[in-house]
């Protein structure tokens, strides 16, 4: 039974990078935040939370803790992050991505029926766009298992809306950034400025991303979650802004005061889209707007990345 005097937010996945931000903002917002994740109490935000659950899921537990705090909202961050991984490994990305959010709806129909859900998806769903900025009217065109099963997840929250009356919204998380990620390409150039005397890169420079930072992120799924009409509708989540990879190693380069010239391969690894700009004008309508500038997200993020590699 839920006694709590804040309204509570249960957040899946909540040690990882996404999910870290995520219960840093509903605290900050007055909400009562209980995680769940796989990682050991030690690896966990413990002080952004008031209750930390330690399963791996799906877990017949996690509709147990639903039945007894009967939260407001449930963000699911939790999931395999990796196309390359899912390339590779696509049986691990399903149950990791596609089986886990299905049986996460279910125990909510099950046990919380009136919860607000949020599903993280990715823009990974477009593949190579053919129109820019990518609406959320343009059709899915995934190039990766990864993305392939983060369209079945928007499938499922759609069903459960349909078919059970769930609250559930979808958000396409375009290029995440941020203090905390080690991995991608943001990650990938500054490790590499950083620990090499070259500068080796894949791709041609001309690929382009849609960053977003993980702060933003946080405010933009608060957003969805207090605003939403949660009818199974998905939502674009990026800042509008399209930036090549050439651009964005020349502002690391300039944050890191490092002095080189990045050399590309011009390889396009298996599964990569090549432009992503993002329309965010239904998320705008509904109060949202990035406030973190990337020039100033990056050398935040280069000078993290720094402190990480260096201790200095």
């Amino acid at each position: 039974m839920n006694t709590s005097i804040n309204p509570i937010v249960v957040i899946t996945g909540v040690a990882g990078f996404i999910g870290r931000y995520v219960a840093r903002y509903f605290k900050q917002e007055g909400w009562s935040v209980v995680g769940v994740d796989n990682s050991p109490p030690e690896n966990a935000p413990l002080a952004s939370m008031s209750a930390y659950h330690r399963m791996r899921l799906p877990d017949s537990q996690f509709g147990t803790l639903l039945q007894q705090l009967q939260p407001q909202v449930c963000v699911h961050c939790a999931g395999r992050a990796s196309v390359g991984l899912s390339i590779t490994d696509p049986s691990a990305d399903f149950y990791g991505n596609t089986v886990a959010t299905f049986e996460v709806l279910n125990a909510l129909r099950l046990y919380a029926p009136t919860c607000r859900f949020v599903f993280l998806s990715s823009a990974a769903v477009y593949g190579n766009p053919a129109l820019m900025p990518v609406s959320e009217t343009q059709p899915v065109a995934p190039l990766s298992p990864y993305g392939f099963h983060k369209a079945q997840g928007e499938q499922f929250c759609l069903e459960f809306a349909k078919v059970y009356g769930l609250s559930t919204a979808s958000v396409r998380i375009f290029s995440a950034y941020g203090p905390g990620l080690r991995r991608q390409v943001i990650w990938d150039i500054c490790q590499k400025a950083i620990t090499n005397p070259s500068l080796s890169l894949q791709g041609t420079g001309r690929e382009s991303r849609d960053f977003i930072h993980a702060l933003d992120i946080a405010k933009a799924l608060g957003v969805v979650a207090s605003q939403a009409p949660m009818v199974g509708e998905t939502y674009n989540l990026s800042t509008g802004r399209e930036v090549t990879i050439l651009e964005l190693t020349n502002l690391v380069l300039e944050a890191l005061e490092v002095d080189c010239i990045p050399e590309f391969d011009g390889v396009i690894p298996d599964g990569t889209p090549l432009n992503w700009q993002a329309d965010i004008y239904k998320l705008k309508a509904l109060g949202f707007t990035p406030t973190v500038p990337f020039d100033r997200g990056v050398k935040t993020f280069a000078n993290w990345c720094r402190a990480e590699l260096l201790g200095v």
